[in-house]
């Protein structure tokens, strides 16, 4: 793909708009239970159609582009009586049916609906700050629901979430924050629409609270805070839907796993206008190697009040704890290459101090519509995570010797984040002409500081009696392990300090066109940011005015054709070896796609094309002699990433639902201060990387309610960790094979997994100086889960 190949398909995109015109009906409504309140989730469809949707979280649904004739809509929810009601609809007009839901006082057994219980989504969350289909977005997103997420036994970030999106990988395991690439680098992480990015943290979201994770494709700086070149993801966290429903679960598993949850939903006061979600977590986690464990709880109560059905305030705190093994005793070293040791290995002693990570935050959300045109959103979000514990790593100085010997080094990681962030947009809509304009505006701010000490440590081998990883010996006395001087507040012992300010306006208009299938965004950002990583000096000051130009045309129905152009600008907190500022990241994007929705919008694909070019890219110095060690980046001229993406999921046929992708990655150097570097691969991601998971539900017959699912993930060509690495360092093509077994009734269900069922010795890493380091999978292991909903 050069340079021009993209333009040129954009400008293709444009003249295909005067080849389509339809009649432009749609249906509007809302659906309320029988006292009242708004009901989510409600199943809408087109009787005879295969077309449908599903009600929002206010009970409001709309389905566009009808033709005009009579139409009957099948409505049901769980718990209620199904009611169908028959709707005219004429030429580009919006016929208006609202439904009150009787309760089903008889009912003794339902199937389960709603966007809870299927892979594919319809609409971005409200945090993405979009009142329109994923399907009318030009830009490639894609949701991972809550079903996926409980079908494949997810319990946090670090596990298997990323293998449900094409071309996404995660980094380093060190089983506390999320480093995921996309795109051939790395992806910022959002919460509720907001970026809260540390440069270590905070703690990974444990699933228990999450409704849902988002993940956004290329630059979205028109809509969020500013952010990678490659897109972000966004963790959506459970709200209140005013319906009461309770839900508990019970996990054990491989390696001493125990885990217990339970999400309360409802209202606390009769008339519905306060109501609350609580959702508290309990885990205890071994892991395949001996000693190492992640015991961790969670709990987040969200209360929202209603004023009335145009005002609300809605209040939330999560609060998450980690007591773990120090940090890093996954990891391996060997002089000879990866996969030299065995799976379970590891230089871990257990009268080490653990590691213990308390992680605070709290949102605060403001929605109020003026009316059914235009509504306004404020929030604001703090967050404080601290870590105090260690690190173990190879005394540098020593090495790795041929032999197998080394010195086993830990050392002090205390550390604290804190984000404060802001963000106020209003969203609105209205007519000139024949054009119908869609409006985004807004602010974002934020403040974030951050440091960590890896001042004091102490060896726990000697040069005349090492640690031989082939011939390991354990047991360090704890009385000869040395206590440290944690005395001083944590900012007088700090070596190492990353802090970031900025602010930004931003403002989008969509223009709708052409019988609403046509629709052109023009918008603009303004960015101002400081940031400051001061541990050895070095301020970078920057602002900038970023564009970007999309369109999406509905070609055919159900069938939508889409391209953007977008520039990104970011911030970036960091010191180039010995003390220079590192420069802003700049980056350009083209991306063209195709978006489909089969049989109804049962099931979408969408193929994406891109091609991003990154200025200012920065990286890990791997001179591990400049020290304090990880302190110093290193920064790129030029680098330039682009690739074919391929996602389809949603229920292709009743009870088979599937999630399947494909991409293929490319990123490399392509100008350099140092010509050397030029051709250079960007460490983190797979050439070729493809996933799927597939599952059947019975609905009939002696395997009633019996579930059955399987999935594969496949990487090839993958580039290391480490910058720089050569041809004869890259990581092995990575294929795991994972299945589950389910029985699930209305108020209780059954799920069992299996992973990597033909226990494959699995890694990640990279070459280290004169030797290498990695990481291993588990091999096969089962994880067992009962729920029970009252």
């Amino acid at each position: 793909m050069n340079k021009h190949t993209l333009p040129l398909l954009f400008c293709f995109l444009l003249a295909t708009l005067t080849s389509f015109a339809q009649q432009n009906g749609a249906i509007r409504g809302k659906i309320t239970s029988e006292n009242g309140e708004a009901a989510p989730l409600v199943s809408i469809q087109l009787k005879n159609k295969a077309r449908g949707t599903f009600t929002n979280e206010k009970g409001e649904f709309i389905i566009r582009k009808l033709t005009a004739g009579e139409y009957t809509l099948r409505i049901s929810l769980v718990g209620y009586k199904t009611e169908e009601r028959n709707v005219t609809v004429q030429n580009d007009q919006e016929s208006v049916l609202n439904v009150t839901l009787a309760n089903d006082a008889n009912l003794s057994e339902v199937e389960v609906k709603g966007n809870k219980q299927t892979y594919k989504a319809v609409d971005p969350s409200p945090s993405l700050r979009l009142n329109q289909p994923l399907q009318e977005i030009p830009q490639n997103i894609q949701v991972v629901t809550s079903k996926l997420l409980a079908d494949q036994a997810i319990f946090d970030m670090l596990e298997g979430v990323t293998r449900n999106v094409s071309g996404v990988t995660r980094l380093e395991h060190w089983d506390n924050y999320a480093n995921i690439n996309m795109r051939g680098s790395q992806i910022s992480a959002f919460r509720n629409g907001m970026n809260v990015s540390m440069p270590w943290g905070p703690l990974t979201e444990d699933m228990s609270f999450v409704e849902r994770v988002e993940f956004v494709k290329g630059p979205a700086n028109y809509m969020l805070a500013s952010g990678y070149p490659g897109g972000m993801y966004n963790v959506v966290t459970k709200k209140p839907t005013g319906i009461s429903q309770r839900e508990v679960t019970v996990s054990v598993g491989s390696f001493d796993t125990y885990r217990a949850t339970i999400d309360l939903d409802g209202k606390l006061t009769k008339n519905g206008k306060l109501l609350y979600r609580l959702n508290v977590m309990g885990q205890k986690k071994g892991a395949h190697r001996p000693g190492e464990y992640n015991d961790r709880v969670s709990v987040a109560p969200v209360l929202t009040y209603k004023f009335n059905d145009k005002t609300s305030i809605t209040a939330e705190y999560d609060y998450q704890f980690s007591k773990m093994a120090l940090i890093g005793s996954a990891y391996v070293f060997s002089p000879k290459g990866y996969g030299d040791l065995p799976r379970n290995f590891t230089m871990y002693e257990k009268n080490l101090d653990p590691t213990k990570i308390n992680d605070h935050s709290g949102f605060l959300t403001f929605n109020h519509e003026f009316n059914k045109n235009w509504r306004f959103t404020a929030q604001f979000a703090i967050f404080n995570s601290t870590t105090f514990g260690s690190s173990i790593w190879p005394d540098w100085q020593f090495g790795v010797h041929e032999n197998g010997d080394l010195i086993r080094g830990v050392g002090m990681w205390d550390s604290r984040g804190k984000n404060q962030l802001g963000q106020a947009f209003v969203n609105g809509s209205f007519k000139t002409g024949a054009l119908k304009h869609n409006l985004l505006g807004g602010i974002d701010a934020g403040k974030k500081q951050y440091m960590a000490t890896w001042g004091q440590g102490f060896n726990l081998d000697t040069a005349t009696d090492p640690f031989n990883i082939y011939n390991p010996h354990y047991g360090v006395p704890k009385s000869s392990i040395p206590a440290y001087d944690r005395s001083k507040p944590l900012k007088d012992r700090a070596s190492y300090f990353a802090d970031e300010k900025y602010y930004s306006f931003y403002a989008q208009d969509e223009i709708v066109f052409w019988k609403e299938r046509a629709r052109l965004s023009v918008a603009l950002r303004y960015t101002n940011f400081e940031t400051d990583a001061h541990t050895v000096g070095g301020t970078s000051k920057d602002n900038k005015v970023t564009p970007r130009v999309g369109l999406n045309v509905e070609v055919a129905k159900g069938t939508n054709v889409y391209g953007y152009f977008d520039q990104s600008f970011m911030g970036q907190a960091g010191i180039i070896y010995p003390n220079k500022p590192v420069k802003p990241l700049e980056g350009n994007t083209f991306e063209l796609g195709v978006k489909k929705d089969w049989f109804g919008g049962k099931w979408n694909t969408t193929l994406a094309a891109y091609h991003i070019t990154n200025k200012g890219k920065i990286i890990g110095d791997p001179d591990t002699t400049h020290l304090p060690k990880d302190a110093f980046s290193l920064q790129l001229g030029e680098t330039v990433a682009k690739g074919i993406e391929f996602d389809l999921r949603g229920e292709i046929v009743k009870g088979l639902q599937l999630t399947l992708n494909y991409a293929y990655t490319d990123h490399e150097v392509t100008e350099d201060i140092n010509p050397a570097n030029v051709g250079n691969k960007i460490p983190g991601y797979a050439k070729h990387l493809t996933n799927g998971w597939l599952s059947y539900r019975f609905s009939k017959g002696i395997f009633k309610h019996l579930g059955l699912s399987a999935g594969y993930q496949y990487q090839v060509d993958r580039t290391t960790w480490a910058w720089s690495a050569t041809a004869k360092d890259q990581l092995p093509n990575y294929f795991r094979v994972d299945a589950g077994i389910s029985y699930a009734m209305p108020k209780y269900y059954v799920n069992v997994n299996i992973n990597n069922i033909f226990n494959k010795y699995l890694y990640s890493g990279a070459p280290y100086g004169s030797y290498y380091y990695w990481q291993t999978e588990p091999g096969t292991n089962v994880r067992a889960t009962v729920g029970y909903r009252f």
